[in-house]
């Protein structure tokens, strides 16, 4: 078995002391868990999920405690505080995620969040993090079709819209135009591939697009107008927040879907809005 530092691994209680438990660390030798840790019963033979880092005397140390993120991840947290050495970040465990000045783009400051990466330092062999982010991003092409659902994390505003980070490897962008909604730096998000460009770099959308947006909204619709007495007031020349605000889609997607349910005559289209037929 090969420990993994920075990780949650599932590790074998050898014995019990009066300060907590020993783990089978397997080459790494036996990882103490302290006994503030250890779950209520546990007993030697049990296998634990523990997380496994360094303490501050730089030995392997594993806790029940899950992180905010592990050593591979993308993740936005908090300076807890500073020294003349670098910034330290709260990711849920008692000893702070230290980022060195030279990880940093800017200098860190106390009580504000930063996009970064976890990883080991190969020289120290420690767990830290890097706000120099593009370094950890894959470089191997995108394995994503169109229309594909992706998970992103919500990276920097730039003119162009966000930079977004995909599935916690790819660099992607959702231009200002199709964003419908309020989104920060950190958030975490569900969304669409919309264009995997020749170069790799991906295009992505908060809204699905193309035949199965507007099948799947029409089918909302429908059900929207027979909750609510048939009708509602918002139709083709409604502002695109108000649709918005009310549907969670784009006026393109809104309208495409008026125009579907027109053609199968389930909805009348009127100056105030929108009504339900009698076939329907």
């Amino acid at each position: 078995m090969k420990l993994k530092l920075g990780q949650v691994n599932t590790l074998t209680v050898v014995k019990s002391v009066d300060f907590g438990m020993y783990l089978d660390g397997g080459e790494a030798g036996e990882i103490l868990l302290p006994q503030r840790y250890v779950p209520q019963g546990c007993q030697p033979g049990d296998e634990l999920d523990v997380f496994i880092y360094l303490d501050s005397e730089e030995r392997l140390i594993a806790t029940t405690q899950m992180p905010l993120a592990v050593v591979g991840d993308f993740a936005y947290l908090k300076v807890a505080w500073v020294n003349n050495y670098g910034a330290f970040l709260d990711w849920g465990l008692m000893k702070d995620l230290f980022v060195p000045f030279r990880e940093q783009k800017i200098k860190m400051q106390k009580d504000r969040s930063y996009i970064v990466h976890l990883h080991i330092d190969e020289e120290t062999y420690r767990i830290m993090a890097s706000a120099k982010v593009e370094r950890f991003l894959s470089e191997e092409f995108p394995p994503y079709q169109e229309g594909e659902e992706v998970e992103i994390l919500v990276w920097q505003k730039t003119e162009l819209g966000f930079k977004v980070i995909v599935d916690n490897q790819f660099a992607g962008l959702v231009y200002d135009s199709e964003v419908f909604q309020y989104i920060h730096t950190g958030d975490r998000l569900k969304a669409y591939v919309k264009q995997v460009r020749e170069d790799g770099k991906l295009d992505i959308s908060l809204q699905k697009h193309g035949k199965a947006a507007v099948t799947d909204f029409s089918a909302v619709l429908l059900k929207y107008l027979k909750e609510h007495s048939g009708r509602t007031s918002l139709g083709d020349k409604s502002p695109a927040d108000a649709i918005y605000a009310e549907f969670g889609v784009s006026k393109k997607v809104f309208k495409k879907a008026v125009g579907d349910l027109y053609k199968r005559r389930l909805i009348v289209i009127n100056d105030d809005g929108l009504s339900l037929t009698n076939q329907s």
